[in-house]
């Protein structure tokens, strides 16, 4: 057991077991638990996640909850420490740990005794997930020492500069606000730019599809910004071709909106529907998109994604499911004659600040026009000074080197 000096763990040696899981009940009640190396639920994390379920939180809330925690207990369980123990000298440790340490290797759910079939590298913890775990962990125990069930004194405390004052005391209200709130352990995020799918890569990626629903699918995420799991809510009483609208379930908020989409999209709709007619389901209610495999089923998220996947392997692509969001959104937002509100309002962003990150230039357009710049630089210093070539050297061979002259 860690004596609880300030003596910092040897987290370059030191081996995290993966024991415990987290356990999808498919209760309501109790939609996920975490179970400790004996197959226990640990009653902590279960009172906490009723109290994450009574603030309105949804189950993917909690199963994302639930892997930070699992991750920070078997950090735990390897130093031989209890939950309820840990000092600011383990979190500090566990920090380190996600800064250094390699991410497991899942095992492929085909192959699940053996390595994940795709041959990638183990890769660090992104900045983002250790942001998101020092997060969850501050939350969870903040919510033991106020129950008076945890230890008085957080692990993860906040900044030492924001400790002690108001939140947000000193904000202008004309400017932005900004997250002044935080935690000690937190690392810096880098603002990443979306990723969008060029249009040569979007043609050979839509050119590979193999159905008349997938290429429903495709075209709908590209011309509605609609989340993946957001369109497999639709049923077949949410789409109305008259007005090219498709109703929605928002992933945050749970409520029904309406967004436009492409003629496109509703001619590959109708011919999947008309080839299926006869194995999905009939009603408003049912499901707008299922699996090709029989017995048909309810399309899911990871079906979808899967679906994808295959495709960007016979196009040669790397493009994600997700990236057809942010192509709709750039798309979007280069329109001279559609407002940036009027995309927050389709993508359903909380703030107007996310829906701006796509009106930065994309790198691949950056390096087109600086390039095409320097070709017209190089061309217009030629044209103002004469080239006198040195002695011993031929005109029309540097001609031929420098392409001048030459059509």
């Amino acid at each position: 057991m860690n004596s609880g000096t300030a003596n910092p763990i040897d987290v370059t040696s030191m081996s995290v077991v993966r024991s415990g899981r987290l356990l999808a009940t498919n209760d309501p009640w109790d939609p996920f638990q975490l179970l400790d190396p004996e197959g226990s639920p640990l009653e902590a994390v279960r009172v906490f996640f009723a109290d994450l379920q009574a603030s309105g939180r949804s189950p993917a809330t909690l199963r994302s909850y639930g892997m930070d925690l699992l991750r920070w207990f078997r950090f735990l369980w390897s130093i031989e420490v209890p939950w309820e123990w840990a000092t600011r000298i383990e979190a500090r440790d566990f920090s380190r740990w996600l800064q250094l340490a390699n991410k497991p290797v899942r095992a492929h759910w085909r192959h699940p005794d053996g390595p994940t079939p795709t041959g990638i590298a183990a890769a660090h913890y992104a900045p983002s997930v250790r942001a998101h775990s020092e997060t969850v962990l501050r939350s969870f125990y903040d919510f033991h020492r106020e129950a008076g069930t945890g230890p008085i004194v957080n692990p993860f405390p906040l900044d030492r500069s924001r400790r002690d004052g108001r939140a947000h005391a000193h904000h202008n209200p004309m400017e932005p606000t900004r997250h002044e709130r935080r935690g000690l352990y937190r690392p810096t995020v880098p603002i990443r730019i979306p990723r969008a799918i060029s249009d040569e890569e979007f043609n050979d990626i839509f050119t590979q599809l193999r159905s008349h629903r997938d290429r429903a699918l495709v075209a709908f995420y590209v011309s509605t910004g609609a989340r993946a799991s957001e369109l497999l809510s639709a049923t077949r009483g949410d789409v109305d071709p008259g007005r090219h609208l498709i109703s929605v379930v928002r992933k945050g908020s749970g409520a029904v909106q309406e967004l436009p989409a492409s003629s496109d999209a509703f001619v590959w709709l109708r011919l999947y529907q008309a080839e299926c007619e006869e194995l999905i389901p009939r009603g408003s209610r049912q499901p707008l998109f299922w699996t090709r495999r029989r017995p048909v089923r309810p399309l899911t998220y990871h079906a979808a994604h899967r679906m994808f996947e295959r495709v960007n392997v016979h196009a040669g692509t790397q493009a994600t499911l997700h990236a057809l969001r942010h192509t709709a959104a750039y798309r979007m937002a280069e329109d001279p004659n559609l407002p940036l509100t009027d995309v927050q309002f389709v993508l359903g962003h909380a703030q107007l600040t996310t829906t701006q990150l796509y009106i930065t230039p994309r790198k691949e357009d950056v390096i087109r026009r600086v390039l095409a710049h320097h070709a017209a630089e190089t061309q217009r210093a030629r044209e103002r000074t004469p080239v006198i070539a040195a002695p011993g050297y031929r005109e029309e061979t540097l001609d031929v080197l420098f392409g001048r002259g030459v059509r």
